[in-house]
């Protein structure tokens, strides 16, 4: 199948357009950065999410991975958010990016393109919990929550799944890895007593687009069960 994965170059990303050309796809990439795959089924587009009018109109993705995000970076929410509908609008739907939205111009499509099959989004265990960078949490909860929209516009011809996870072991997050006081406090509270790799991440987002034909609008939390983390308080007898 053709794939698109946005933020193709680095951690979650790049795992996932890995695994999807080690699988035989078809991949196209979209980064700010340089490619750092090399594989004959992969083609790489430096693009910036925010910018819908520089998206290639040439892909026809039958699978879309809305993975490119940032943390605390300014504009967590123009890459996070206003990315992650721009790419889904204008592939899944050809429709319009989240800047031309509300403006009461036209109406949001209510078609997919006839080859759609999945999206999936990369959400945040931040989204369920409101942890972390206030932008960043607002940002993922709000992709959560658009997950469902996109579900109900696309059924019943194609699916649409977030993928939540909490800790990963990617460059984004090596100031806490390299801490051993603060990734003391984090293991902690993270009952698996690790965190995610991103090829970990990219099996979850494989198997919801490809293997899953009927689970839509659901967001799974990966998180090594922090989020659900709880202590039973009782009087020892």
């Amino acid at each position: 199948m053709r794939v698109l994965v946005t933020g193709s170059s680095a951690g979650i990303g790049r795992a996932t357009a890995g695994l999807f050309l080690e699988r035989g796809h078809e991949v196209a990439g979209f980064d700010v950065q340089a490619a750092t795959l090399d594989h004959p089924s992969y083609t790489h587009h430096v693009v910036d999410v925010r910018c819908p009018q520089d998206f290639p109109r040439d892909i026809k993705p039958e699978i879309i991975i809305n993975n490119a995000g940032v943390q605390d970076s300014g504009d967590d929410l123009g890459v996070n958010l206003h990315g992650t509908i721009n790419v889904t609008e204008f592939y899944a739907f050809g429709g319009r990016s989240s800047g031309d939205m509300g403006t009461g111009t036209s109406a949001l499509p209510t078609k997919p393109a006839p080859q759609v099959r999945a999206v999936v989004n990369v959400g945040s265990a931040s989204g369920h919990t409101g942890s972390e960078f206030p932008e960043y949490a607002a940002s993922k909860g709000v992709v959560i929550a658009y997950t469902k929209n996109v579900a109900g516009r696309l059924a019943p011809q194609a699916t649409c799944n977030s993928i939540d996870p909490g800790g990963v072991l990617t460059p984004l997050n090596q100031c806490v890895m390299d801490d051993p006081k603060l990734w003391g406090r984090i293991m902690d509270l993270t009952p698996m007593r690790r965190w995610a790799t991103p090829e970990e991440i990219a099996e979850w987002i494989y198997f919801v687009a490809v293997a899953n034909r009927f689970m839509t609008g659901q967001n799974l939390l990966i998180d090594g069960g922090e989020a659900g983390r709880s202590e039973f308080v009782w009087p020892e007898e």
